[in-house]
């Protein structure tokens, strides 16, 4: 057994307990003449439990304490990075490379800086030199991947990529589900199935695959073969949260919700704030009636649109959304929707927006806090899922804005990673708010896919420029589809209580 306190603490963050390992490492990251270790250890500690600011500070002490140090300025770099602060993350890094860093994992950390600085072409690059060193390295394929296909719209070009990595060894289960996620986002999802059924035929005991393979088929409606690629991944890893979750989705389509509901309960059990999971149940239990959905969907009480003040240093709040419309343009650089995410036929930015320097950017932060605050008070306290997490403070756990172009729309979706979700509107498609569907309208309750019975949507709130709309992340939500040549412009991020 070790006797080095940072020895335990990386076997501690290496199995995912950061709270223990953050205990173990503060006070020597937070003694006179810390050593390089303690406050790089330290800084992951708090990383892992979402604590990035804090952990930029002990970054900024490192490289203050060991200014030769290239390894300190590239976990600078990895910090700014996560926390959108692009600019100063390249310079970090490229002052690191230039003090002798030339790893992959260097470069990649390079790349990303990049795009969150909105510098692309230089991203590509650096991802280049990144998969040259490590030609195998399947996260950075899949990262460059995804951005050949944001910013050029070229499947073909992508997915290249992934098929280099692959044949200079990549693991192949990542590899082929990235791959299968770029025949989604161009428009075919049947390719995606099929590419993911023969994968889960070559890798019959790798439940993300599995996984993977039975929500591609029951996106092209072969619902039993979903059910059976489930139950597949259920016989490798029963006891998986994440193949609970695939079991309750498959047993809702196959109109056996008596079973989806039982698999979510099971999996809360085990990751009991997984909002995946109580989405699921609410869908479930509001097939069966169960009292459990009235707890979860309360509408009136839960989902709560607020129009923002104007900021201070603006003289109206058109004034101050033009500022804002025009500081949101100069970072939506891509042209294609990401793979990975629930919009359609518009863009979205990759990087927190709140490691912004932009003064409107800057500004809506803190013009959301009053709404965000008077929310969590109107929820209170309570027992339920959504309640009882709320401490009454909050962190924003990410942010970024989307751009929707005509015919543009969100699929229907939840947000796994948050406590409370949000939408703010800086451009709404008016004409299309009109009609009588409601389009452009968020609407909230309607699963993804056809479900027995069908479960359309319940409540919709009429998007206005400046409004805030704040609600559950387990909830549905997505946005009705318009047809009217307009653009709609949005700013989204979660909330975590702190």
């Amino acid at each position: 057994m070790t006797t080095d306190p940072l020895d335990h603490a990386k076997v501690l963050l290496d199995a995912g307990r950061a709270e223990e390992a953050l205990a173990v490492t503060r006070p020597l990251a937070e003694a006179a003449e810390p050593s390089h270790r303690a406050l790089a250890m330290h800084s992951t500690a708090l990383k892992g439990l979402g604590r990035r600011e804090e952990a930029l500070a002990f970054d900024r002490r490192a490289v203050t304490r060991y200014p030769t140090s290239g390894v300190a300025w590239h976990n600078l770099a990895a910090t700014l990075g996560d926390l959108g602060r692009g600019p100063e993350a390249v310079q970090a890094m490229e002052h690191g490379l230039k003090l002798g860093l030339d790893g992959a994992l260097s470069w990649s950390v390079l790349a990303r800086a990049r795009t969150a600085a909105g510098d692309l072409e230089g991203a590509e690059r650096a991802y280049q030199e990144a998969l040259r060193r490590a030609p195998q390295q399947t996260e950075f394929a899949r990262e460059y991947a995804e951005a050949v296909w944001m910013r050029h719209g070229d499947l073909n070009a992508a997915q290249a990529v992934l098929d280099r990595c692959a044949h200079a060894g990549g693991a192949p289960a990542p590899l082929l589900i990235a791959k299968a996620k770029l025949f989604e986002a161009a428009g075919d999802p049947g390719k995606a199935a099929q590419l993911l059924g023969a994968a889960a035929e070559r890798l019959p005991g790798d439940p993300t695959v599995l996984i993977a393979a039975a929500q591609a088929a029951l996106e092209s409606g072969r619902v039993e073969e979903a059910e059976r690629l489930a139950l597949a991944a259920e016989r490798v890893l029963p006891f998986s949260p994440a193949v609970l979750n695939q079991l309750a989705i498959v047993s809702l389509a196959a109109g056996k919700p008596e079973i989806a509901l039982a698999k979510a309960r099971k999996g809360l059990e085990m990751a009991p704030d997984s909002q995946s999971l109580w989405g699921w149940a609410a869908t479930a239990a509001r097939t069966l009636g169960d009292p459990l959905y009235a707890e979860l969907y309360d509408y009136e009480a839960m989902v709560r649109p607020y129009d923002i003040d104007t900021p201070q240093g603006w003289p109206d709040l058109a004034a101050y959304l033009a500022d804002l419309t025009t500081a949101l343009n100069r970072i939506h650089r891509y042209s294609r929707h990401p793979t990975t995410q629930s919009l359609r036929h518009g863009s979205q930015t990759t990087y927190r927006l709140t490691g912004s320097d932009d003064p409107a950017i800057q500004a809506f932060f803190k013009a959301v806090e009053t709404p965000i605050r008077a929310h969590m008070a109107h929820l209170g306290q309570g027992t339920d899922p959504l309640r009882a997490r709320n401490t009454g403070d909050y962190r924003i756990e990410g942010a970024w804005s989307v751009r929707l172009n005509p015919g543009g729309f969100h699929k229907d979706h939840f947000h796994n990673e948050g406590w409370l979700s949000s939408a703010f509107y800086v451009e709404t498609p008016d004409g299309a708010l009109e009609t009588e569907e409601k389009q452009g309208w968020i609407r909230f309750g309607q699963p993804p896919f056809q479900t027995v019975p069908a479960l359309p949507a319940e409540h919709f709130v009429r998007p206005k420029p400046g409004r805030l709309v704040l609600f559950p992340s387990y909830m549905w939500h997505g946005t009705v589809p318009f047809t009217t040549d307009e653009r709609r412009m949005t700013i989204a991020f979660d909330i975590l209580p702190r």
